[in-house]
């Protein structure tokens, strides 16, 4: 049924479908009004058989879902920013341990200085630690990755972050077609754990491993990474001839038949993008957009095949590795490995900043001429980055960044409480 509603209760209402029967959370914005949806539904019965238990941490959060999928319950939390980090112990324990976690990543910037609003460090952040990661271009997707996430989390025994960007999206309002507990239940069949805690059988799990086969459980993780990779076009195929509509799957184009330029990019600010692009396709300009789904496992294969034609392309991106440059671009040129064409990185949306069409138009069209720098950030104050090196370069005692910058912007730095 096709409603007008906010992108957190979009997916808490089709996380309720999923029939979860343990649901671990602590809040932390801007993934609050999903597990508050959840507990609601909980509370006046609308969600039956699930258990839902507050925490006093977010590696507490972690810690009960790993306990409560170790005994065989569909379990499932969310998360942001600061939290993922505080939970990054557990969230390598999950993977390592096997177990088919779904997990909502409100994508949100990392401190310092603290940021509340969106960008992808987070995710980055965990993007090694062994979890699946699913990036939704949409509201409609967020909520159609969930229910693709338990079934994908369940046949391989492996957890799974579903990310949607924070404010962008969490908070945004737009029709979302909320499928009946009928096509979900004939989608996603009842958990059965592949490893189960069970006093009548008992086993131990995590369990100390030593040089002798270290590698090869590390190996095992990666093999099933691997499988993903098969395993995703056919649970989003099955999921788009239940449901009727596209969604998932492992990356996705637009326009890039015929295109010389291919720009790359994940999660909502994908749509900015190709509403560009159709701006610049009418003036003649020959460009496509290439949206990666699968951030982990990466579809190495299938984006050098949609890149192979292209004269060149575009890395959009809402992060980076300090001293280094892009993360998602350093992926896709291992894609292009051998490929002759270049490879530009364009850093945008820190921290919240507005990634707008006239900033990308005209960044597109400085690269289709090949005039833009390998590394780019976009709508960086080039005047406030030179008076804080000048400022460093005079006085030892300098001061610090954030709050020198603000003071040269005539802004007064928010207090958090």
């Amino acid at each position: 049924m096709l409603t007008q509603c906010e992108g957190s209760h979009a997916v808490a209402a089709t996380v309720a479908l999923c029939r979860p029967e343990v649901i671990c959370a602590y809040p932390i914005s801007p993934q609050t009004h999903i597990v508050e949806g959840l507990s609601e539904m909980v509370r006046d019965g609308t969600l039956q058989g699930c258990e839902f238990i507050n925490v006093e941490s977010e590696f507490a959060a972690m810690s009960v879902a790993i306990g409560s999928s170790a005994t065989g319950a569909r379990s499932y939390t969310a998360t942001a920013s600061q939290g993922l980090l505080f939970m990054a112990e557990a969230v390598w324990n999950a993977s390592g341990l096997g177990l088919p976690i779904v997990m909502t990543l409100a994508n949100r910037s990392i401190g310092a200085p603290i940021n509340i609003w969106n960008d992808h460090t987070d995710a980055m952040s965990m993007r090694d630690a062994g979890w699946l990661q699913l990036f939704a271009e949409n509201n409609q997707e967020a909520a159609d990755l969930h229910i693709q996430a338990f079934r994908l989390a369940e046949e391989l025994s492996l957890p799974i972050m579903v990310c949607m960007d924070g404010f962008i999206l969490t908070h945004a309002y737009e029709g979302v077609d909320i499928p009946t507990q009928e096509q979900v239940d004939a989608y996603l069949p009842a958990y059965e754990p592949r490893q189960v805690l069970d006093p009548r059988e008992p086993v131990s799990i995590g369990a100390m491993v030593g040089p002798e086969a270290f590698t090869e459980v590390r190996y095992l993780a990666h093999a099933k990474q691997m499988q993903a990779l098969e395993l995703i076009p056919q649970l989003a195929a099955e999921f788009q001839q239940q449901f009727g509509r596209d969604s998932g799957g492992l990356i996705r184009t637009y326009r890039t038949e015929d295109a010389d330029t291919i720009v790359v990019a994940l999660g909502s600010v994908l749509g900015t993008i190709k509403d560009t692009i159709d701006d610049l396709r009418e003036e003649g300009h020959k460009i496509g957009v290439l949206g990666i789904t699968s951030f982990r496992p990466f579809p190495t294969a299938e984006i050098r095949d949609a890149v192979s034609h292209v004269r060149r392309v575009v890395v959009v991106e809402k992060c980076f590795a300090v001293g280094v440059g892009g993360i998602v671009a350093r992926d896709v040129r291992t894609a292009m490995r051998n490929r002759p064409q270049p490879l530009y990185t364009v850093v945008a949306g820190l921290g919240g900043r507005a990634i707008t069409k006239a900033s990308l138009n005209q960044l597109f069209l400085t690269a289709m001429m090949d005039k833009l720098e390998p590394l780019t950030f976009l709508d960086l104050d080039h005047q406030a980055i030179n008076r804080e090196l000048e400022r460093e370069r005079l006085t030892r005692r300098s001061g610090p960044i954030a709050e020198n910058l603000l003071r040269d912007l005539g802004v007064v730095a928010a207090r958090v409480g």
